[in-house]
């Protein structure tokens, strides 16, 4: 995707279309929100294959992989994607991440609950179709809607069992410490020990919930943060690296070169051709 954020809407004659020629099961570089508000979803998603009725709201981390097919139901299918890029809303992705790891696609209840995160979705859209459209007034509305969903979430939890509901709680607290240090250059140790617990212990959790070891989660968190700075931010590139910890430029350029395939100049170069 060549955009920081993106929204449209899926109707009965584009969901008809979808279901005829359904893509192979993919994943992109982008994280990706529906919300549906009538029809169905066929969703495919970490080799398992479940259909929900509308209302309902399905989040697809980036990397992946799944199938989404939208549906129609009593003749009738209206849903709303949202695409994004990680370094849109940093401060929250891992958060989604955490939440949304192994239950993909929520059932909603109609009412007033739902009928707000349709309006905020709207009012996304609306700023989107605007000639100049203002990108903070977006990111703001986009973190409100994910709080909202993160209430109803919740609700969800209850029926966790021990063990599992245990690993989400030590994985988020993980994600809270990380929040309050990423930019210092501390180790797994550092973190382990803040949770009273062995780094293999962190690092198995991590595993389970993300796929991703300790290390990589603390380097892919300041890196979110560098593309953020480097999209919003007048800072050099030294000053970047030296705030998220790295204190040789040329050690940060490499770094963020092999997660990324860019050099922090060029991707700050195309982000701002994106924002402009």
């Amino acid at each position: 995707m060549n955009q920081l954020f993106k929204i449209f809407k899926v109707d009965e004659a584009e969901a008809t279309k979808i279901s005829a020629s359904p893509d192979e099961p993919h994943k992109h570089d982008f994280e990706e929100l529906i919300i549906g508000i009538n029809g169905q979803l066929d969703h495919f998603i970490d080799f398992k294959n479940t259909i929900i009725e509308a209302p309902l709201i399905s989040f697809v981390t980036k990397g992946k992989v799944h199938r989404v097919i939208p549906k129609l139901h009593n003749g009738k299918c209206e849903m709303l994607a949202i695409r994004f890029k990680s370094e849109f809303i940093p401060e929250t992705i891992f958060q989604l991440y955490s939440l949304f790891h192994d239950h993909s696609t929520i059932k909603m209840q109609e009412g007033e609950c739902f009928d707000r995160l349709v309006t905020i979705c709207k009012l996304m859209s609306a700023e989107m179709q605007k000639e100049n459209p203002d990108l903070a007034v977006v990111r703001h509305l986009l973190s409100a809607l994910f709080t909202m969903i993160e209430s109803e979430r919740r609700k969800t939890e209850e029926s966790d069992n021990g063990v599992h509901k245990l690993n989400n709680t030590t994985f988020k607290n993980f994600l809270k410490i990380l929040e309050e240090n990423y930019h210092r250059p501390e180790n797994v140790e550092f973190y382990a020990e803040k949770l009273f617990m062995s780094a293999r212990n962190l690092n198995t959790i991590c595993q389970q919930v993300m796929e991703k070891s300790v290390s990589e989660i603390i380097e892919i968190r300041k890196l979110i943060e560098a593309k953020n700075l480097l999209t919003y931010s007048d800072k050099t590139i030294s000053e970047i690296g030296f705030e998220l910890g790295y204190n040789e430029k040329s050690y940060f350029t490499n770094v963020f070169k092999k997660r990324t395939g860019q050099t922090p100049s060029e991707f700050r170069e195309e982000m701002r051709k994106l924002v402009s």
